[in-house]
């Protein structure tokens, strides 16, 4: 920039000199050579380049994952190993197509090689047996990497342009809307059903019920949640309050699983109509970070109107700045709510800064067995 220009100088700390200086060696081939040549630097550059590769490939790897969840292969192979030629078979793949399919997928350690010619689950590929949470997310990202096929046009989208994701999710395009159709409802509250699987039972881990009558679950969905709770907790009554098109699936899946006694689901717009009252515990899974600040302070707002003196909030959702799961909250779901069209993934301190305005008190964060799916943060009223 031409120095009478008036931008003001940039000025750098030494630890930014520092910095620049390991940039500049990274950055030089000389020095990745010597590193790559050195006894004692050798195994950390190998690990840095299989990490920038990673990197590179990652939508290859997520690719191979998708065939073997939409061919089923899990479940296949579940029994015990096969040969390739009868899984070329029973995949209805050619020889080669069912070689390159298998070999890959042992780099990745879903299978394994199991002697005389046979394959059988890798630790990964066990772990997705039945798993019918990632299993429905596995097939849901063909929505999510169309919207990403152009990153950089994403980033630089104006004016809200639709997204193939903000047509799965149409509540998400208009907060007052009185609700969504039969058929979308119906399939974007499967999804939220199937993944809720993931983190209710962390959840309920993380934070008892024992001391509370009555548990509304907010937005809710199909009641994967509040059926949880009251399995784990049979004195405990549950409620869920969504859309009244999903609210009605809540109730039908109440009934199948013989709650309707202690199980109820009612219908409405959390930002149009009043929060149903009653509850000393309400919770939000994964609703917050769907929304904006302002939507969130609003949801926020409805729930501590909703809830008596002293009664509890519980607010769960992947949180972005989450120690050892940095790219869950920050990279995945950062872009994922990018191409959704809405929401944003929050730290614990901006939950917690949106809690305190909206009223609520002894804001505290609980400990997680797995902070890599979800945080926890319970707060009173």
């Amino acid at each position: 920039m031409p120095p009478d220009s008036g931008a003001p100088a940039l000025t750098f700390s030494w630890y930014d000199r520092v910095l620049a200086w390991r940039d500049r060696l990274i950055a030089s081939d000389a020095f990745r050579r010597r590193a790559a040549a050195f006894p004692l630097t050798r195994p950390l550059a190998r690990r840095r380049a299989r990490q920038l590769f990673d990197l590179c490939a990652g939508f290859v790897y997520s690719q191979v994952l998708a065939a073997c969840v939409k061919l089923d292969l899990f479940r296949l192979l579940a029994p015990g190993p096969l040969t390739l030629d009868i899984l070329a078979r029973r995949l209805y793949l050619d020889a080669d197509a069912a070689e390159r399919l298998v070999r890959a997928a042992i780099a990745l350690e879903l299978l394994e090689w199991r002697g005389a010619g046979r394959v059988g689950l890798g630790q990964l590929g066990a772990a997705m047996v039945g798993n019918e949470a990632v299993n429905a997310m596995v097939e849901h990202h063909a929505l999510l990497y169309a919207d990403l096929q152009d990153p950089v046009a994403l980033l630089r989208r104006q004016g809200g342009a639709a997204t193939r994701l903000s047509g799965y999710w149409p509540y998400a395009a208009d907060r007052a809307s009185g609700g969504v159709a039969a058929a979308p409802a119906a399939d974007y509250s499967g999804l939220m059903h199937a993944s809720q699987a993931l983190i209710a039972e962390d959840v309920l881990d993380a934070y008892g019920f024992k001391d509370h009558l009555h548990l509304l679950d907010v937005g809710g969905g199909e009641g994967r949640f509040a059926i949880a709770a009251a399995r784990r907790h049979p004195h405990l009554r549950v409620q869920v309050f969504d859309l009244p098109e999903v609210a009605s699936r809540a109730a039908a899946r109440f009934e199948l699983q013989g709650m309707g006694a202690r199980a109820s689901a009612t219908g409405g717009n959390f930002f149009t109509d009043p929060i149903p009252s009653g509850a000393d515990a309400i919770s939000l899974i994964r609703v917050l970070f769907d929304h904006d600040n302002d939507s969130a302070l609003a949801i926020l707002k409805a729930v501590h109107q909703a809830l008596p003196r002293r009664g509890v909030l519980l607010v769960a959702e992947p949180m972005a700045a989450t120690r050892g799961a940095l790219p869950m909250g920050d990279a995945y779901f950062g872009w994922y709510l990018m191409a959704m069209g809405k929401g944003r993934s929050r730290s614990a301190q901006e939950l917690s800064s949106l809690l305190r305005s909206a009223g609520f008190t002894q804001v505290r964060s609980a400990s997680m067995r797995m902070p890599l799916q979800t945080g926890l943060i319970v707060a009173r009223a």
